[in-house]
């Protein structure tokens, strides 16, 4: 088999170093180069990636030329994006990428948009079948805490969280009957957890639409998908232990009713190459969606170490080429533990693994 370069953009993202796992130990035994971009000078992708260059911002002129003449230059035969900002950028650009040989592993721009606007993703569920939290898109306070009212709070917590945004961004646990002084002396902080007079003046009377939710008590499930060619494949993992919105431990879990919603949102939606969803249960046990990611996960590799490698997947079908099999084994695991890497004069020189 030839060998392939793959350019990953977001170096510098916590999943960097499980994408380079899952294309370095392909099922094919395929010797692929990776060259790492980030907005970011010192990333850990830096060291990781077989070679690595500061680019601007997605929303900085000259991004994609900047994109195109690295992957020139580089032999560069697919790009795998991993973060949000970028997913517009790369998708509009998509005919001048592949005008200059360069091939793109991410769905088309109006799957993108659809799955990155929560509200709409949430109507869309709502059509097909698939739960989803109580919800309402609010711009005022006082619309913001008569829906809360019908959600139950006081009582009862809730939760707003930007229509368009990405991992914890915007994300808050709106919650009158926590205590503060014992959050303060017993959690470490997170920011995630507010009281109402602190949200009314952080936000003021009016601001931007953001949707109200209702607050899902239970388990937490991301799920690693891949649509491609004739395969359309989910695997829910449970989030057992989440810092920082990373998951640190999860198992993977035959769930059969995560698995067919999300197999029927992706081809809905359009979705292709590997993406994820979110999912979380209410009080009765009943995932509800949360939210979609059309990109690389943070913790995709989980699938990885479970038999399906949809981040190689995604690869192959970029290039025109047939998936590998997978075969799922359910139960598989993941545990996280702080590791690093050591450096003098931009260059590595230690890798701290146990």
């Amino acid at each position: 088999m030839d060998s392939i370069t793959v350019l990953v953009t977001g170096a510098g993202a916590p999943g960097i170093a499980g994408t380079i796992y899952s294309l370095k130990n392909n099922p094919d035994n395929r010797s692929i180069r990776i060259v790492g971009v980030d907005m970011k000078e010192d990333v850990v992708g830096k060291y990781l990636c077989d070679a690595f260059f500061k680019i601007p911002a997605p929303s900085e002129r000259g991004y994609l030329d900047t994109v195109i003449r690295i992957c020139d230059n580089e032999g560069v035969d697919v790009i795998l994006p991993q973060t949000t900002n970028e997913l517009y950028p790369l998708s509009q650009g998509k005919e001048a990428l592949e005008k200059a040989g360069i091939k793109l592993a991410l769905s088309n721009a109006d799957a993108i948009e659809k799955s990155n606007d929560k509200y709409e993703l949430f109507k869309l569920c709502e059509k097909l079948g698939v739960p989803v939290p109580k919800y309402a898109l609010v711009s005022d306070f006082e619309s913001l805490m008569s829906f809360a009212g019908k959600l139950g709070f006081p009582n009862k917590p809730f939760v707003i969280k930007p229509p368009v945004a990405s991992g914890m961004r915007g994300l808050r646990i709106v919650d009158d009957e926590k205590s503060l002084k014992e959050m303060f002396y017993d959690e470490k902080p997170n920011g995630a957890y507010c009281r109402s007079e602190q949200l009314r003046t952080t936000l003021g009377e009016k601001f931007p639409p953001l949707l109200v939710m209702e607050y899902l008590p239970g388990d937490e499930y991301s799920v690693d998908c891949f649509r491609g060619e004739s395969k359309n494949v989910a695997i829910p993992r449970k989030r057992d232990l989440i810092r920082t919105g990373i998951t640190f431990n999860g198992t993977l879990e035959e769930r059969k009713d995560i698995i067919e919603w999300s197999t029927k949102l992706a081809e809905e939606i359009g979705l292709e190459y590997c993406f994820g969803f979110q999912y979380k249960l209410d009080e009765k046990g009943v995932p509800k969606m949360l939210e979609s990611n059309p990109r690389v996960q943070g913790t995709m590799v989980a699938a990885t170490i479970g038999g399906a490698n949809v981040i190689y997947a995604s690869i192959l079908l970029g290039l025109g080429e047939r998936a590998p099999e997978f075969n799922i084994k359910w139960g598989a695991r993941i545990m996280r533990y702080w590791g690093g890497i050591g450096s003098l004069d931009d260059k590595r020189i230690a890798d701290i693994l146990v």
